[in-house]
């Protein structure tokens, strides 16, 4: 930041200083001096990396909340023990802890230490993330703890790692995005998001950079890309592996870099061979033509980058979405060549360290691993610590929060920094499940819909009234510094976990001061896979930030990971074959349409913040459900109308913005409100097999007017609302296989049917035919006819494969497609299909051969 322009912590008039921080909301924190002395506090941008002197509307109102009517500034209790229907009242620390203290000593002598749980937030500090981490598993010894981080940027860890052997949500500097000549953006709008980084995305374009956002809406970040992609909502992963198969198809794959610095790419090259341009097409909407100019534009560019974020990763298949895209970069030689790369853009302002350093429920700080033997020793030696006495690997996020209450789960947690009551998927299903917790503590500055359920409320420091370290989107390490006190009675998290630990009997063990907390995460990730242990406060500050990994104080730090190497045992990027699934809850005739969720500009997160910032609410007063005009027009639908959305979790209501800039068959609410207008009410929390992402980005849903436009969006009726899921302990679902669903039913306006997707193939010899899949056929409805026009066909096996065209049980058509080979067959001279005839897909192949089966029948309705 420019010290020239304000000095850091020099006297700024009598009885104020002005101190250099940053923006306490997303991931570019953004620099910023806050004067402040006498309160109220002031701020003003600074010249850092990231944003340029430039701060969002957020940003430039985040001192409005220090001194907000609303703030905690005592502990609250309920004023009968145990009845969370008595209100809650004011109380002294002592009172208070000593609450949260014997619930802790009554559930774990009752239940077990994992009966006690920790959910931790992504705007923690990395020194309080990692003394959370630390707090659960020394002074609780609980294997309970994860944090909303899991809700976020998961699936893009989970791919990174087993593709680039590293997590680090951008693996060079921002400005590199400027330098680029195609950068594709893939589910994300920073323009809403996180405006100041627009500056390096408007840099790259008034070089003639070429801009592609993949999204179902016409964003912002859309509107001023050179080219918009707009796909159905899960179907991100056929796109990235359509656009690798034109790339393998056209010559365009970079083989010298494949061949030196990947491994794998065979396996890929045929995992992409069914995902043809048109039937990409009609998987997801976004024209041949648009794929072709694309992949044609990356493969070209001296400088290229692909960019993915939540719209692609919030999935059941996020990890293999992500995977996708990072196959694609790879095979065009983008990760580790100079400007170019993939990376995804964290979203929370400590979304990167918070998940580094001991929050996630597998991890120790360092990103080192609780089952392996060595990094438990490192940690526990650092510790002072019996390796023995560190539980194992404890449940995911969504996982931790559904088994509340239950034997074997949760009954007594401890929530910092985060408001799952809003945040979680299927929201009143976690509320149910909060309030079946026998002890329920929250530690937040306001009464967040989480804090209001809670038994014990704990008042934290807000940004400006606490000093620490954060790690932003592109892993450089800075320091937020404190920029005038906090108000009487209210302590700072990292206080509040080392008094804990104190009365808890392991307080020597632990520190309330920033610095040396700090000092120790760097012994705790020396070695690991993110090294802090060459940083210090003092580098920081000279250097505008460190970027990790930093293993020695005359490192210089790693601006540019994988230039020489990847993270992996043998240096090498590997490539992972993935298939698209499919959306894991389809469209049908009472869910017709697709639900998608996220941000607007004005919000952030769960809104505890934001919709307490009256500047704020004067732009974003009201949830708004988005509407394609056809929509509207087909239910009846004005703009500023009051509609209801129900899925089969829940009911909640928006007021309608009609829009052209989303598709007709999907509808955009943000999930920054609570109550009667929860997007989370709605959200599928299907998991992802890999990183236990939650299905935020895509679900079935109704849509219904409610009325004419209304002051106050009045809540859905509560005996309309289906009653939450009961608890069910099961095993982690299996990793599905490669799609089986040969079609998605999706509103159109034509009639084209089609018979496909990637199906197994056993032979029992080429004169035995038989069925592939009863879903490969179709019977011509009464009074319409058909015709067939075309056959498409993949064989994954080593032999002749034949497949069949059988028409009312007898063959009409034979295809032979080679060993790994496919064929294209135009039908237009077959004859009309009457009503009520029935087509099918047999197969035959050698006996014993076993397989994958790509096949695409297409036939059109007259």
């Amino acid at each position: 930041m420019s010290a020239a322009v304000v000095p850091s912590a020099v006297p700024a008039g009598p009885g104020t200083r002005t101190t250099e921080t940053h923006c306490p909301y997303c991931s570019l924190q953004c620099g910023m001096a806050v004067t402040a002395g006498d309160r109220p506090a002031s701020l003003v941008p600074l010249d850092f990396p990231t944003n340029r002197g430039g701060l969002c509307s957020k940003g430039w109102s985040a001192h409005e909340l220090l001194d907000h009517p609303e703030r905690l500034t005592r502990p609250l209790v309920r004023a009968v023990p145990g009845d969370r229907s008595s209100p809650l009242v004011e109380t002294t620390w002592d009172e208070a802890l000593d609450r949260v203290v014997a619930a802790i000593g009554r559930t774990q002598a009752e239940h077990g230490r994992d009966a006690v749980g920790c959910f931790g937030g992504g705007s923690l500090t990395n020194e309080q993330a990692y003394q959370f981490g630390k707090f659960a598993r020394v002074a609780l010894r609980t294997s309970a703890i994860d944090y909303n981080g899991r809700f976020c940027m998961s699936s893009a860890a989970g791919a990174a790692v087993r593709a680039l052997g590293l997590d680090r949500g951008l693996p060079f500097p921002l400005s590199d995005v400027a330098a680029a000549d195609v950068v594709v953006l893939v589910g994300s709008n920073p323009a809403d998001t996180m405006p100041p980084a627009m500056q390096h995305l408007d840099a790259g374009r008034e070089r003639g950079a070429l801009h592609v956002v993949v999204d179902p809406r016409r964003t912002a970040t859309a509107r001023s890309a050179g080219l918009h992609l707009q796909p159905l909502p899960g179907t991100d992963l056929a796109l990235a592996n359509g656009l690798l198969h034109i790339a393998l198809a056209e010559g365009l794959v970079d083989e010298d870099h494949v061949a030196a610095r990947t491994t794998g790419l065979d396996a890929v090259r045929d995992a992409v061979r069914a995902y043809w341009p048109d039937r990409v097409e009609r998987l997801t909407g976004v024209p041949v033509e648009q794929q072709r100019r694309t992949v044609r534009a990356l493969a070209a560019a001296e400088r290229a980058i692909v960019l993915t974020a939540r719209g692609a990763e919030q999935h059941s298949s996020g990890t293999d979405t992500a995977t996708a895209w990072l196959n694609l970069a790879l095979a065009l030689g983008l990760p580790g060549r100079p400007g170019s790369g993939w990376g995804t853009l964290t979203g929370q302002g400590n979304g990167q360290g918070g998940r580094e350093h001991g929050q996630k429920a597998d991890q120790l700080p360092g990103y080192r691993k609780l089952a392996d033997p060595a990094d438990r020793a490192h940690v526990a030696g650092v510790w002072g610590i019996d390796p023995d006495d560190l539980p194992l690997p404890g449940p995911s996020a969504f996982e931790l929060l559904d088994a509340l209450g239950t034997d074997g789960g949760v009954r007594t947690l401890l929530v910092l920094a985060s408001n799952v009551a809003v945040s979680a998927p299927d929201a009143r299903r976690v509320i149910s499940r909060l309030g079946d917790l026998d002890f329920l503590a929250v530690s937040d500055f306001f009464l967040s819909e989480t804090a209001a359920l809670a038994d014990v409320v704990l008042p934290s420091a807000m940004w400006a009234e606490e000093s620490g370290t954060m790690t932003n989107l592109e892993g450089r390490v800075i320091r937020r510094r404190r920029a005038l006190d906090p108000p009487d009675g209210v302590r700072d998290d990292l206080a509040l976990l080392a008094e804990l630990a104190g009365r808890l009997g392991a307080g020597h063990l632990f520190s309330a001061d920033p610095e040396t907390v700090f000092d120790e995460l760097g012994r705790a990730s020396a070695g690991g896979a993110a090294d802090y242990s060459g940083i210090t406060y003092d580098r920081i500050d000279a250097e505008q930030g460190v970027f990790w990994p930093c293993p020695a104080p005359d490192h210089p730090g790693t601006q540019r990971l994988f230039t020489e190497r990847f993270a992996t045992p043998d240096g090498r990027a590997r490539f992972v074959p993935v298939h698209h699934t499919g959306a894991h809850e389809q469209p049908d005739a009472d869910h017709p349409y697709v639900l998608t969720t996220g941000r607007v500009l004005a919000q952030y997160q769960s809104g505890t913040q934001t919709r307490r910032t009256r500047s704020l609410q004067l732009v974003a007063p009201t949830p708004r459900a988005e509407l394609h005009p056809d929509l509207a027009r087909r239910l009846g639908i004005a703009h500023d109308d009051v509609v209801e959305l129900a899925t089969r979790r829940g009911r909640a209501r928006f007021v309608a913005a009609v829009t052209d800039a989303i598709r007709p068959d999907t509808v955009f609410v943000p999930f920054h409100w609570g109550g009667g207008s929860s997007a989370n009410a709605l959200t599928d929390p299907a998991l992802d097999p890999v990183s236990r992402m939650p299905a935020f980005k895509a679900c079935a849903v109704a849509v219904t007017r409610v009325g004419g436009p209304e002051e106050r969006i009045p809540p859905p009726d509560a005996a309309t609302q289906p009653a939450p899921q009961p608890h069910a302990r099961s095993a982690p679902p299996a990793p599905r296989p490669p799609s089986r669903s040969p079609r998605r039913s999706t509103p159109v306006r034509s009639t084209p049917t089609f018979l496909q997707g990637v199906f197994p193939l056993t032979g029992e010899g080429l004169s035995k035919p038989g069925p592939v899949d009863p879903a490969l056929r179709y019977q011509v409805p009464t009074g319409a006819t058909a015709q067939a026009l075309y056959f498409r066909g993949g064989n994954s096996t080593g032999e002749l494969v034949y497949v069949l065209l059988v028409r009312d049980g007898v063959p009409v058509r034979w295809f032979p497609i080679g060993a790994k080979g496919d064929v294209h067959v135009p039908l237009r001279v077959v004859e009309d299909l009457p009503g009520g005839c029935v087509v099918e897909l047999h197969a035959a192949a050698p006996e014993g051969v076993t397989g994958e089966l790509v096949v695409d029948l297409g036939l059109v309705e007259v």
